[in-house]
């Protein structure tokens, strides 16, 4: 590879604009033009029309009404959402072989191997573009820069349907003007913890002090921020990725945060996880719980365990006595607007070791106990009947009631970016 070549922008990351909204509106053209949001109770996701009025993802349906009352509502085409999103990567494919995707609706492709076939960089990322247009009839957004967070950034700022190339030249000039929230790793509570120390552009994040970033982020979070604002980002694509964690979460709207809200809905989160961790044959020894309260304060808590697990009720009996330390340290809090579980550090095979019975008052928490084996024994027989039978034929009680008043699975197995 020479000097050029390695110094050129060759990373593209596309993006589908407003990805489950735009094909709700290629579906049904009477929506075109209109304020949409899928969902119901919760809004899955929101048209431009409707992001003009404030409606996001995320956000409870009456909220969106009130700030948008001609608001159109309409349930999720789940089969459409994966048959579209295949078809778009499918054409990053044609281009090269070197793409990663990340979810139903973006992915990173690097055309550094390619540009003698088809051409710059700029008109790969056009001519993908243009087919994706002409052969899906969906909007899409491209990125083109030398490192994969500077591309993404960059689609973020080409959107909607628009496409913005960063020259080596012209990076930290590019980047410095942005707003931090347009990083990869910056949510709102890490925004308003900058926000707090006066960061509010990148440019501002580069030129804080490491130290101070590191106190205030904490040392692996702050060390990392500080490279990418400086375009410090030697990541490669990952065309084979292999799953490090599992992970799921409810969207609530505002709920009291009492028991017969969060055991159910924890109840059901760990549904969805386990089964994906039996299927895979992927246990994980790391539990992590999220709680969000109403004013959108997030409190995470996890614990690490002697032997990795993957049994439904197991999960969610942890899950369910991390979110209640949360809620003990945080006893002001009277309401809840989602919780999310993760399993982290997962194994590469499902072996168990066996426990003995010495009658401990942790043993139902062990895979390999008596109490263990019986529910991953229970959990393998529903995972059969639903793969006979299909996912709504057997559950979990309150899992299975909670599951008829929540996002619906399609749509977050869609979303999800985790195993």
């Amino acid at each position: 590879m020479t000097q050029s070549q390695a110094t050129a922008a060759t990373i593209l990351h596309a993006d589908l604009d407003a990805f489950y909204a735009s094909v709700e509106q290629l579906l049904d053209p009477s929506l075109r033009g209109k304020p949409i949001a899928v969902g119901g109770g919760v809004v899955l996701a929101a048209s431009y029309e409707a992001k003009v009025f404030g409606v996001r993802g995320g956000m409870p349906g009456r909220k969106a009404r009130e700030l948008c009352p001609h608001l159109i509502f309409v349930g999720g085409r789940f089969s459409e959402y994966q048959r579209l999103g295949d078809a778009a990567i499918k054409v990053l494919d044609d281009f090269t072989p070197l793409v990663e995707r990340i979810s139903i609706d973006e992915a990173f492709a690097d055309v550094a191997g390619c540009t003698h076939l088809f051409g710059p960089p700029d008109e790969i990322a056009r001519a993908i573009r243009r087919r994706v247009k002409a052969e899906l009839g969906l909007p899409i957004s491209i990125g083109v820069a030398r490192t994969k967070h500077l591309a993404k950034i960059a689609s973020q700022v080409a959107k909607p349907d628009g496409l913005v190339v960063v020259e080596p030249g012209t990076e930290i000039a590019f980047l410095h003007d942005l707003p931090v929230s347009l990083m990869w790793g910056v949510g709102p509570a890490t925004r308003a913890r900058l926000a707090e120390i006066g960061v509010e552009t990148i440019g501002q994040l580069a030129r804080s002090h490491g130290g101070a970033l590191k106190r205030l982020l904490g040392p692996a979070a702050g060390e990392k921020l500080a490279a990418l604002a400086w375009n410090r980002d030697p990541r490669r694509l990952e065309t084979h990725r292999r799953a490090h964690s599992a992970g799921a979460q409810s969207a609530l709207g505002r709920k009291p945060a009492e028991a017969r809200v969060f055991v159910p809905t924890l109840l059901h989160l760990a549904d969805r996880v386990a089964s994906r961790l039996r299927a895979k044959a992927r246990p994980g020894r790391t539990v992590t719980v999220r709680v969000r309260f109403a004013d959108m304060r997030a409190v995470t808590r996890s614990v690490t365990l002697e032997q990795p697990i993957q049994a439904t009720a197991m999960l969610a009996e942890i899950a369910e006595e991390l979110v209640r330390g949360v809620l003990a340290a945080n006893r002001h809090e009277r309401e809840i607007s989602l919780l999310a579980i993760s399993v982290s550090h997962l194994e590469e095979s499902a072996e168990l070791q066996l426990e003995l019975p010495l009658g401990l008052a942790d043993e139902r928490l062990k895979p390999g106990s008596r109490k263990g084996l019986a529910r991953f024994g229970a959990d393998r027989a529903i995972d059969r009947i639903r793969q006979r039978f299909g996912k709504e034929a057997v559950g979990y009680g309150a899992a299975a009631l909670e599951a008829a008043r929540s996002v619906p699975d399609e749509f977050r197995e869609l979303a999800e970016k985790e195993l």
